[in-house]
């Protein structure tokens, strides 16, 4: 964890596109910067979700049933199915190249839905757009 994320950075994420810079702010406390080696297993499909990501760099693989579903690169948000949906996740995600990426607890990822709606719009957009395909 050698950096830290700036606004510049979550401006360019889609999901964080348009917030205003005391949202911004919210958005970089309530998550945490990771680096990631390739290869690390950042969730497992059937696990109970506990995390949020949203990928900065690099390219993350979604594999269900051990087939390749995807692959997800910057400004990717990952793992909002089990936190919003309650339910275990639908997919395993590891990185296929080294990843920067910022988490969010449950805790911090409830806060900055109800703090910035915007984000939790969004976000209900994506899932529902990924479990529909």
């Amino acid at each position: 964890m050698r950096f830290r994320t700036n606004d510049t950075e979550l401006q360019a994420v889609p999901l964080f596109a348009g917030l205003s810079r005391r949202q911004l702010e919210l958005v970089s406390r309530l998550t945490t910067p990771l680096e990631l080696p390739a290869g690390h297993v950042l969730a497992q499909e059937g696990d109970s979700g506990a995390e949020f990501f949203v990928v900065i760099e690099g390219a993350v693989e979604v594999v269900q049933n051990r087939t390749l579903v995807a692959t997800r690169g910057p400004g990717s948000p990952l793992g909002e199915i089990a936190l919003l949906g309650e339910r275990r996740r639908t997919a395993t995600l590891i990185a296929q190249t080294p990843v920067t990426a910022r988490v969010a607890s449950r805790r911090e990822f409830t806060g900055l839905l109800a703090e910035v709606p915007d984000v939790a719009q969004r976000l209900q957009a994506t899932m529902a757009e990924r479990l529909a395909s």
